[in-house]
């Protein structure tokens, strides 16, 4: 499934509690996109996520669904690291 980076601005400072984390990963099951991790930037204002979804399109959607932003989004063709090769492995031991 293809990679994407989704820049995400928010206005107000992020905060998001595990309930929040539930309810993202709910909407994104619902139109088959997976967010495998984010980072957030130090002034809490803006999001770098790691998404796998079959187009953008799926990620709009779960954005406007969730109420957030998608600000920019761009596919990558790889993804490298330690994190990376952890999800490798779990995929590769469920399957």
């Amino acid at each position: 499934m293809p990679l994407f980076i989704i820049e995400r601005n928010f206005a107000e400072q992020l905060e998001i509690d595990s309930d929040g984390v539930v309810a993202i990963t709910r909407i994104n099951g619902d139109v088959g996109v997976n967010w495998l991790f984010s980072f957030l930037s130090a002034d809490k204002r803006k999001t770098y996520c790691l998404y796998e979804a079959k187009d953008p399109e799926a990620i709009r959607e779960a954005a406007r669904r969730a109420n957030v932003p998608a600000d920019v989004i761009v596919e990558v063709s790889q993804a490298y690291g330690a994190a990376i090769d952890g999800l490798r492995a779990q995929a590769s031991a469920g399957a």
